[in-house]
């Protein structure tokens, strides 16, 4: 099997709140959408971030787990830049999100904060000086 993510799909109550946040709030383009119903962004060369109805999500993949607390997936998204990240979280909030962890130095070596969308998914917004870097930007 090729070494490769192809798809991230998120199960969301409402396609239209996630597409209202993500494409009207922040300006990403969608790639396919069936109003309502799905809605597909390409956030990389060969990455599409799916958001699929809840329900239909269920129908075919099963009960999604129900509980309080952040659902056990962050996304992320690096920047190039340390000053990055508060631009990024600022342009989040303005577009709805909530931040419920103000950007901060990493004993790591990085910087980064945290949104979260309309459904409570996490975005790690980061800025990392090492390694990594060269693989994600």
């Amino acid at each position: 099997m090729e070494q490769r993510l192809s798809l991230v799909t998120l199960a969301v109550r409402d396609v239209r709140a996630s597409r209202a946040f993500y494409v009207d709030g922040l300006g990403w383009t969608p790639a396919f959408e069936e109003p309502g119903e799905v809605l597909m962004i390409q956030a990389g060369e060969h990455l599409l971030l799916s958001f699929w109805v809840r329900d239909q999500f269920e129908q075919e993949v099963g009960a999604v787990q129900k509980g309080a607390g952040a659902a056990p997936i962050t996304l992320a998204h690096n920047v190039p830049h340390r000053e990055d990240v508060n631009a990024v979280l600022a342009a989040a909030t303005a577009a709805g999100a909530s931040v419920p962890h103000a950007p901060q130095d990493r004993e790591w070596g990085g910087y980064t904060g945290y949104f979260t969308d309309p459904d409570g998914y996490y975005w790690e917004i980061a800025w990392n000086p090492g390694e990594i870097a060269r693989i994600v930007l």
